[in-house]
């Protein structure tokens, strides 16, 4: 199925104007409508606006089914761009290539020592 008919088909099965979307995700209506018809190409940042002015999960922008589906994701590839501001991603990249660096005996200690970290945190919780 084509992004552009999804979004339509989408926005009118949950009785949706084009001006609404354009409320909720800042969007202009002609631009929506440009994607709607095909002519422009969205942005993932820009689809990710319009599903959550549709009120539903990314995934079903691209899938119709209930549920998303099963994806096999390799774990060498570490997508890039993490975090929730650009000091945060800058931070995890950082991380990630010292980790790449790093042999499988000081891995397995890293790991074995963020679950005991994390075990304690737990616990901790509990009596608060």
């Amino acid at each position: 199925m084509v992004i552009a008919d999804r979004l339509k088909a989408l926005r009118e099965q949950k009785n949706m104007s084009q001006g609404e979307i354009e409320r909720r995700t800042g969007l202009l209506r002609c631009y929506i409508s440009r994607v709607e018809n095909g002519h422009t190409v969205p942005a993932i940042e820009t689809l990710e606006k319009m599903a959550r002015a549709l009120e539903v999960p990314m995934y079903q922008l691209f899938y119709d089914g209930n549920k998303p589906p099963a994806v096999n994701i390799p774990t060498e590839a570490v997508p890039r761009g993490w975090g929730r501001s650009a000091s945060e991603a800058k931070t995890f990249d950082k991380f990630r290539r010292l980790m790449s660096r790093a042999n499988k005996s000081d891995l397995k200690l890293l790991l074995s020592m963020a679950q005991k970290m994390s075990q304690k945190k737990k616990r901790g919780s509990r009596a608060s």
